[in-house]
Parts: structure tokens; C-alpha cells; sequence
């Protein structure tokens, strides 16, 4: 006799004598419940809602089926759970949770213009890829006709950050980096970059803490400071219209070392605390310190550091002297001399403090952009204009927000307080859970195996206690 296999079924190692056998006809069940923790912050902040306001809607209402807020809400969460890609949508639209959490779920099931689209409340990848492409200018296409307002999303980071804080601080430190985002293809603005020894893009991005305040896409072919000036002079004075009296300090690496930016500084009674590149001058600055730690690390065999603080100016790009720290450090390997320069009088803040307390802690920040390129997607940059890539960046910057508000908020007091955003994913993200509906609720029953719950329940106590957003 012939046996009939289903197609649909698959088939795994046998357990003993029984077989092991899976298909996809479970039902109505997501493997992302947690994007509930996500729509709680989301609505508690009004994250996308406000984000929402930074664009212009000309479709014609009597057409539309996915609001504005809508189509956003689909685009960054998806990103929060991993899904990086457009195509991911077409499947992403069938699950009824994630179109709870973005708003858009209709139990009831109103009749759809085209088939395609009948029982998905979500949108497709083609309406998400219009969202995207629309250009500039008055004239565009039929079918794209929502355009954002690139000055007001700028300003809408920098707000969100100063609706966070409930007092004003009595000082902010904004740390700036830049970063390569890798090209493969022939996307406008794509050079080749000699450091990074590729074609790329070199996004800047400016963070206080763990705030992300900027993150703007530029081309490659650049100094690393080109435009840092312009982001600095629009984030003191938005910061400073509400807290006139904050003292500010920008932090950088010696890429952002430019005579343009200390001077503005100066003139703006801004701190300013930056790496300094190393030449021939200053090693001969600290020649003696050099000797007194390789004398001292020939005697112990263990890394050695002397810090010299003086006076220094180069001999046409600099206006005036500045404070400078010299790190005269001596490890296995040899001499490793570095240099700081500073606006912080020495009657504030001591050489070595400076350095080793102060400086070093700019590292974090590039935890923060690990965060953004490789967990959020910021590096997928893949569309063909920079105007549709920019819009790309701040999609993954705003799933940043809503997955750093998670972990300030919602993790704390829990063992992933200080959790990236792949564990934060992983961990409490990725739930399976069966979703019945009805036109009264939607009923979520999460995995009774999931091996986090007691701390599942208290980020969400610890979200529902949060205080709402201040205006």
C-alpha cells in the first residue's frame, strides 16, 4: 500500500519510537510577544506619535487604510524585534499582536479595496518602501506622497532627550564619533574610504550617556569634524532655551580636534575635552615622563603612566595656547604617549582624574553605536538615494530610543539592567504566545515555559509606574 506523505510536514530525528514530526498550521500563535513592552513604552512616551508630526501627509483620506502613525509604529518596532528587512513585512502583516502593538488591528475585519490585502491589517513592503522613497520638492509621484521635515526630526531627538530629564542637570557631557557604514552597491554620496579601506558612508552621531542625540549621515570623502560645528551650535542652543544655566562639555576623539570648533567653544562658554594627535612637539614634551615610566616599568614589568600637564599651541592652526595632558604610559610593547586638550581649568579637574576618569569614558559611547549598527540596522543603508538612507539611520536611531527607554525604565532593578539591545531582544522579545481575538479584547497566552516571567511582570510594573511625558 502507498503511503501519502503531507508536503507541509517536517520531519526530525526520531525520540526512541516515537517520531518527531513539526508543520505551520498551529494557528493564531506570535513569536513576539513581547513587542507588548515595546507598545507600552511607545504609548507611554508617544514616541512615534510625536515622531509622526515631523512629516506631511498629502494622501487623500478617502483612500487611505494605514495611517501615518501606523506605518511608522510597523517600521521601527519591527526593527526593535530583528526584522531589517522590508520583505519581512509581507509576512510581519499577518500577525495579530504585532498589529496590535502598531495600532492597527480591526478584530472586526473591514473590507479591504484590493485581495491582497484582505485579513492583514498591516502594510506590505511596497507601501513601507514608498514611505521611504518619496523626494523632496513639490512635484512627486502618485503613489508617494508622504515627505519629512529633516530640521524638525533633528530637533524632535533633542526634545525627546529633554522631556527625559525632570530637572535640569547641572551638567551634560555630549560625546561625538563617527563611524563607517559599509556600501556594496553604487548608493548616492559613496566614496572610498583610505582608514576604513572601503566604499562607505561616515554617519555622526552624538550621544549624552545613553541618549542619542544625533546621528546624521554624510559621505565618506570628509574630514571627520565636517558638520560637527553645526550639530554642536543647534544642540546648545535647544538645550539651553530650557536649561539656560547647565554647564555643557563636548567630549571627542582627536578627529573633532579643530580650531573652529575649541574657539566656538570658548566664545559660547561651552567645555570642550578632545584627543589631540600626536607629532614630533608634543613627544618632546614628555620625553622625561617617557623615561621616568619606561625606567619604572623595566623595575616592576607592569604598564607604567606619568601625566604632564602644560601649555601647548601649534604653530599656525591654533589661535591661542591651551591646557594639554600629556599620558606618558610604557607597556610591553613600548612607548604609548597620548594627549588631550581641554577648556576645564587645572583648578577644577587634575591631570590624571581628567584622563583616566573623565576622557576614557567616551568609550562607552561606541558601546552605544556597537548598539545602532549592528543590532538596529543603522548600517543598512541600502537604498539608492542618502535622503531615503538619512530616513533610514533615524528609523534605527528611534528603535534605539525605545529600547534604551526599555532598559532605563522597564529593566531597572532586574538582572538586564545593563543589557544590550540583542539580549534585550532575545531574552524578552522573542516569546511565543497563542493570540485569540475577539471583538471585545486580544488575548495574549505567553509560553508557560518562558524561563523569565517573574521578571517579565516586573518590567512591566516598573513601565506602568513610569510618570508620563512631560510637555
Amino acid at each position: 500500500m502507498q503511503t501519502h506523505c503531507n508536503s507541509t510536514q517536517l520531519h526530525f530525528q526520531a525520540l526512541g519510537p516515537r517520531d518527531v514530526v513539526a508543520d505551520f498550521q498551529g494557528g493564531t500563535i506570535t513569536s513576539d510577544a513581547g513587542v507588548l513592552l515595546l507598545r507600552q513604552v511607545d504609548l507611554a512616551k508617544r514616541y512615534l506619535e510625536d515622531f509622526a508630526s515631523c512629516f506631511r501627509d498629502e494622501r487623500d483620506p478617502r483612500y487611505v487604510e494605514h495611517s501615518l502613525p501606523q506605518l511608522l509604529r510597523q517600521r521601527v518596532l519591527a526593527l526593535c524585534l530583528g526584522y531589517e528587512d522590508l520583505n519581512d513585512h509581507d509576512r510581519l502583516r499577518q500577525d495579530p499582536l504585532f498589529a496590535t502593538a502598531c495600532g492597527a488591528l480591526d478584530p472586526a475585519g473591514r473590507k479591504r479595496k484590493y485581495a491582497r490585502d484582505q485579513g492583514k491589517p498591516l502594510a506590505g513592503k511596497s507601501t513601507l518602501n514608498r514611505l521611504e522613497t518619496t523626494p523632496p520638492g513639490t512635484i512627486r509621484p502618485r503613489s508617494k506622497k508622504i515627505v519629512y521635515d529633516p530640521k524638525a526630526i533633528e530637533s524632535y531627538f533633542v526634545q525627546k532627550f529633554l522631556q527625559s530629564r525632570r530637572s535640569a542637570p547641572r551638567r551634560l557631557v555630549l560625546d561625538l564619533d563617527c563611524t563607517d557604514t559599509i556600501l556594496h552597491g553604487h548608493q548616492q554620496g559613496r566614496f572610498f574610504h583610505g582608514y576604513y579601506d572601503c566604499y562607505c558612508y561616515l554617519p555622526l552621531y552624538v550621544f549624552c550617556g545613553t541618549d542619542l542625540l544625533v546621528a546624521c549621515l554624510r559621505p565618506s570623502n570628509i574630514d571627520p569634524s565636517e558638520g560637527a560645528l553645526e550639530e554642536i551650535q543647534r544642540l546648545v542652543q535647544q538645550i539651553r532655551a530650557k536649561w539656560p544655566r547647565v554647564r555643557i562639555l563636548i567630549r571627542g576623539d582627536s578627529g573633532f580636534c579643530r580650531e573652529a570648533i575649541m574657539s566656538w567653544c570658548e566664545q559660547h562658554d561651552v567645555d570642550y575635552l578632545f584627543g589631540l594627535a600626536r607629532n614630533s612637539r608634543l613627544h618632546r614634551r614628555i620625553s622625561k615622563e617617557l623615561s621616568q615610566a619606561r625606567e619604572a616599568f623595566e623595575h616592576t614589568r607592569q604598564p607604567q603612566r606619568v601625566y604632564k600637564d602644560f601649555r601647548y599651541r601649534t604653530r599656525h592652526s591654533w589661535s591661542r595656547y591651551r591646557r594639554v595632558i600629556g599620558k606618558a604610559e610604557y607597556l610591553a610593547k613600548g612607548e604609548n604617549p597620548r594627549f588631550v586638550v581641554t577648556s576645564l581649568p587645572l583648578e577644577s579637574i587634575g591631570a590624571q582624574t581628567l584622563y583616566e576618569q573623565l576622557y576614557c569614558a567616551r568609550g562607552e559611547m561606541e558601546n552605544r553605536i556597537k548598539e545602532q549598527q549592528l543590532y538596529l540596522f543603522a548600517s543598512r543603508t541600502s537604498s539608492a538615494t542618502m535622503r531615503a538612507n538619512q530616513l533610514r539611520l533615524w528609523f534605527s536611531a528611534l528603535a534605539y530610543l525605545i529600547l534604551n527607554e526599555l532598559r532605563k525604565v522597564g529593566l531597572r532593578g532586574t538582572q538586564f539592567a545593563r543589557a544590550q539591545c540583542d539580549t534585550i531582544r532575545l531574552k524578552l522579545l522573542k516569546i511565543g504566545a497563542l493570540v485569540s481575538l475577539s471583538v471585545r479584547r486580544v488575548y495574549v497566552r505567553l509560553a508557560s515555559g518562558y524561563p523569565y516571567q517573574e521578571t517579565f511582570q516586573k518590567i512591566l510594573v516598573n513601565l506602568q509606574r513610569s510618570p508620563p511625558v512631560l510637555y
